[in-house]
């Protein structure tokens, strides 16, 4: 391990240059969002850690060999090496959520061969070395669509491989709080860029990007500072157990605005409307009524051709999908009695009801911690309707 200050940590923004990466619906390109992510990540090191110098693989739209990445963080000494990819699957499918990988066999197939059950994973991100010059000289016959390619490696020392697990178990518990996404858990594989670096390291896949809400997400301008924020945070707590300052605090989650963030799914909705919801309760005065001083005239009596207008009803928008999802479904963390509309090609989850706009914001509150994204929308006879007018004619009552 190098000295307290001196410690070396190596970004990699995976992919690159005539290396796209996954390509998403929306035509997003992996090699972007990962760039946006590392540097994001970067500065805040930069920003708030002295002792630590940080080295990036590239910092532009450039092609960078893996045998290069690797070699970038063995020339440095680096003593931690974190790979940002983006994850993908087969069109027709969906799944969501952030996964971390450090090196070594699955653990899951119960075979004492050590095939791995995610193979298409180490493929696909190993995948690149074809594009790359005498590849079959630098990785000395490694072919990343052979099956058995994943069990010709050595593995790293004991030491590494324990700190290696230890930073992914830190990665899935901070990424996933600044995030909001599903936690899919560590896991293990043979991917190439970990197998040559010679320290601790990860491979983290921040989302799918074959999933289309979460291509809005990882594509939106929020999304840059929550990765950012979350790998920061577990960087510094692996960075705390190894001899790091104890001073540098956790970057905390942002305090919630004066208007609601509209989700970054509800940005792929082309006719969708940003509205501004206040945040504060509105206190409704009660006015004493006053004593007539001369007999009460009676109420003049309701227009029978007048429509009857009734009053609006507020949620909590709380999700939005591209499929229809089991009430029973993990990505609601538990929470029951959600209900949902179509908006579009989209699928749109809310919870609660009433036409008292301060219950719901009070809901809202609640939500914030398992849905720190949710905001309040308005239903007029089961049509949705401006939010700022719903909330005007609650504070006309």
């Amino acid at each position: 391990m190098a000295a307290k200050n001196n410690f070396t940590l190596v970004i990699d923004a995976g992919h690159g240059g005539r290396d796209t990466g996954a390509i998403g619906y929306g035509k997003v390109k992996e090699k972007d969002l990962t760039l946006k992510f590392a540097l994001a990540f970067g500065r805040l090191v930069e920003q708030n850690c002295p002792d630590v110098k940080v080295v990036y693989t590239r910092k532009t739209d450039t092609f960078v060999e893996l045998y290069r990445r690797a070699e970038i963080a063995n020339k440095n000494k680096a003593d931690l090496f974190i790979s940002i990819h983006i994850n993908a699957l087969p069109k027709g499918k969906t799944a969501h959520g952030f996964q971390t990988y450090t090196l070594g066999t699955s653990k899951r197939t119960g075979k004492k061969t050590g095939v791995l059950e995610n193979l298409e994973v180490a493929k696909r991100e190993n995948a690149v070395i074809l594009l790359e010059k005498d590849y079959k000289q630098t990785y000395q016959g490694y072919d990343p669509n052979s099956p058995e390619s994943n069990i010709m490696f050595e593995f790293i020392q004991d030491k590494n491989m324990e700190n290696s697990v230890e930073l992914a178990k830190y990665m899935q518990k901070y990424v996933c709080q600044a995030t909001g996404r599903q936690d899919m858990g560590a896991q293990q594989d043979n991917l190439a860029v970990l197998r040559l670096s010679s320290m601790p390291g990860c491979l983290v896949e921040c989302g799918f990007i074959s999933t289309r809400d979460e291509e809005s997400f990882m594509n939106s301008k929020s999304a840059p500072e929550k990765y950012g924020r979350g790998l920061f945070n577990a960087f510094l707590a692996y960075r705390r157990h190894h001899g790091g300052s104890q001073t540098i605090a956790y970057l905390p989650e942002p305090k919630p605005e004066a208007q609601p963030e509209v989700t970054p799914e509800e940005l792929a909705n082309v006719q969708l409307e940003v509205v501004p919801v206040p945040v504060q309760e509105i206190k409704v005065e009660q006015v004493p009524e006053a004593k007539p001083d001369t007999e009460p005239v009676p109420p003049s009596q309701p227009n029978p051709t007048a429509p009857v207008v009734s009053a609006p009803v507020f949620k909590v928008q709380i999700l939005t999908s591209s499929e229809k999802l089991s009430s029973r479904d993990a990505r609601f963390k538990g929470v029951k009695d959600v209900s949902s509309y179509k908006d579009g090609a989209l699928y749109k989850y809310t919870v609660g009801e009433s036409t008292d706009y301060n219950a719901i914001l009070r809901m809202r509150r609640g939500l914030a911690a398992t849905f720190p994204q949710a905001f309040v929308i308005a239903f007029r006879d089961g049509e949705r309707m401006d939010i700022n007018e719903a909330i005007r004619e609650f504070k006309k009552k």
